[in-house]
């Protein structure tokens, strides 16, 4: 089998089919050892497969080495970010400190451990922070967490290829350059780090204090200078602020490469669509958080069955009116023996935004993890696209989301 053949097989519907055709392709044109690694299986010198081995006695496994790094999707599926290049899929940190709304507690902390450590084993490179995640004395803890795991993780040294993306909030005190420099080097002295992937602006203040805008933007120049950050973001803003801070930075000297945004199945809007392709336009790449519309398409809730926490008075809203979206999410992980959050993650995916799906545990990891190396079909994103435009209800977009 040719490599473009084998690429070739990637949009087909039987998942078996395409994971059978993808060990032959693997044996034939890339080395025994990355295919057992990957796939469970050895290929002979020929090409052709050997089962694996037996498994180890248990003696044996006391001399186990770790479990191998290794991603869960080919190296021309990375993405570029500016100058950054990260995994198809990166992780959101947001209930990493927050009690109000995702129960956090302390002692979860060797399981968030775990977990981030499952992430990085399996290829995941980007995760996404703010310096305002954590609630009361434990704001900044999603930073400190991050960085305490960083520095703890035991395997090579990932210095070089870990993203971290940080959000600085727009307090009505930063009202100077200076003062989100400063906030900069916080959220270093946390992540215990000396320069930051992605800097950027949590919200904007377009629709309340637009006098304060250009004192935010400048904060983000100020610290593109200085070299804490590698490259400059905004998150919650819409297409036509975006071109405005673009011209703007770019007037600076300042290139501006992502924008985080709300992105799923459940907020598909003219404004989001529009922003989509004012990001392709302007080459910034779109980041995608709540790609599962807050757990709404994970099939694990219904009317009757809700989430603990504030977050129940907001299904109660939306989720009778999401039957066709959810009927069709069903239908397709049922036909690709994926799960529900694995097809949504993975239609973000293929409109070309990264994902970031929030974890907290090591079953959520490895679910979302599932959304990799593989791809719907154009017939399954129109099928899932009807069905979430025929959906009565929507997401309900972030207050501080601007035109």
């Amino acid at each position: 089998m040719s490599l473009i053949s084998f690429l070739s097989c990637r949009g087909e519907r039987n998942e078996k089919d395409w994971q059978r055709r993808k060990q032959q392709a693997m044996a034939l044109r890339w080395p025994a050892a990355a295919t057992g690694a990957h796939f469970g299986c050895r290929a002979s010198k020929k090409g052709t497969m050997r089962p694996p081995p037996p498994s180890p006695s248990p003696a044996a496994k006391l001399l186990t080495l770790p479990p191998r790094i290794g991603p869960l999707f080919w190296p021309w599926e990375k993405v570029k970010v500016g100058p950054l290049v990260v995994s198809p899929m990166g992780f959101g940190t947001w209930a990493w400190g927050n009690q109000l709304l995702w129960g956090y507690k302390e002692e979860m902390d060797p399981l968030l451990q775990e977990t981030f450590d499952l992430a990085l084993r399996n290829g995941i490179t980007l995760f996404d922070t703010a310096d305002s995640y954590g609630t009361g004395r434990l704001n900044g803890q999603s930073e400190r967490l991050l960085g305490k795991f960083i520095r703890e993780f035991q395997g090579r040294n990932i210095g070089d290829d870990i993203v971290i993306a940080t959000k600085f909030a727009a307090y009505p005190w930063r009202l100077t350059p200076g003062q989100f420099v400063k906030a900069c080097k916080s959220s270093l002295e946390r992540l215990q780090l000396d320069q930051i992937g992605i800097g950027q602006l949590h919200w904007s203040t377009a629709n309340y204090a637009p006098l304060q805008e250009q004192a935010l933007w400048d904060g983000l120049v100020a610290m593109y200078e200085e070299g804490l950050v590698r490259a400059v973001g905004v998150s919650n803003y819409g297409p036509k602020q975006l071109i405005k801070i673009y011209d703007y930075l770019e007037s600076r000297g300042v290139p501006l490469y992502s924008a985080q945004v709300q992105f799923s199945l459940l907020s598909m809007s003219d404004a989001q669509i529009e922003l989509k392709e004012v990001c392709n336009s302007l080459g910034i790449r779109l980041i995608a958080y709540s790609p599962l519309g807050l757990g709404m398409l994970t099939g694990k809730y219904t009317t009757s069955r809700l989430p603990r926490g504030p977050r129940a008075l907001l299904f109660r809203q939306v989720l009778p009116g999401l039957d066709p979206l959810l009927d069709s999410l069903k239908h397709i992980s049922e036909r690709r023996q994926k799960t529900m959050s694995q097809v949504a993650i993975n239609w973000c995916i293929c409109k070309g935004t990264i994902p970031i799906p929030g974890v907290k545990s090591v079953k959520q990891a490895e679910e979302n993890l599932g959304s990799l190396g593989w791809r719907l079909s154009s017939d399954e994103i129109f099928e899932l696209e009807t069905a979430a435009k025929s959906s009565p209800k929507k997401m309900i977009q972030n207050i501080f989301q601007t035109r």
